[in-house]
């Protein structure tokens, strides 16, 4: 494989070598995102995240991944995965289980990484672009067998953070490494937005949702 591109490390002001032609498919690891933005201390609007990234090309599909824990289907991240189904997103979701340990510690068992790369590897031939918002060591090989089908990979994760959010080994396989910090200003989420109906594009009927999810 042709390892010879140059890797780039690109913020909120950055050029990225993306074209306006480009087919661009996003595959957002929820759990670990959201653990992303906290220790960075924002929300993410989604939206602008996907408005920023149908700007640098075509995107042909957004994927939302999250675990829901079984006894908590009206959880508080709820009202997010219907807004991100309506407008835009493919949200793919799976029950999990919570769980005491031998030690009693509380634990839940169950990931979307599976889920993820499957959908990534479907997708390799049909795409110039694969952006990944997971800092997830365990995407490493994902990421690699994505290049060797001729996929440029872009991870979006951070090391701004008090601890790094992302695993070595998946920040030196990427093809580009775009530090989520930087983006504050583009993706941000206003934290004093109100609450409020939004249109669904698709239905036209409006749902509840905080104005700038």
């Amino acid at each position: 494989m042709d390892r010879t591109r140059p890797k780039l490390v690109i913020g909120g002001g950055g050029q990225t070598p993306m074209s306006q032609s480009d087919k661009i498919a996003l595959f957002i690891d929820g759990a670990n995102l959201h653990a992303t933005c906290k220790a960075l201390g924002f929300d993410i609007d989604y939206r602008r995240l996907l408005v920023e990234f149908q700007s640098r090309g075509t995107v042909v599909r957004s994927f939302y991944y999250t675990t829901i824990i079984e006894e908590q289907e009206c959880s508080s991240i709820r009202p997010l995965v219907d807004w991100l189904d309506y407008n835009g997103y493919t949200v793919v979701t799976k029950l999990t289980k919570e769980f005491i340990d031998a030690s009693g510690r509380r634990k839940i068992k169950g990931n979307m990484d599976i889920e993820l790369a499957v959908a990534a590897m479907e997708l390799a031939g049909y795409i110039d672009q694969m952006v990944l918002f997971s800092g997830d060591g365990d995407f490493r090989s994902l990421v690699e067998a994505v290049q060797r089908r001729g996929v440029r990979v872009t991870v979006v994760s951070t090391i701004a953070s008090q601890t790094p959010m992302i695993a070595d080994e998946l920040r030196r396989q990427a093809d580009e490494f775009i530090d989520l910090a930087q983006l504050k200003l583009k993706l941000g989420r206003d934290p004093f937005a109100r609450l409020g109906p939004r249109q669904d594009s698709r239905r036209g009927s409006k749902i509840g949702v905080p104005e700038s999810l």
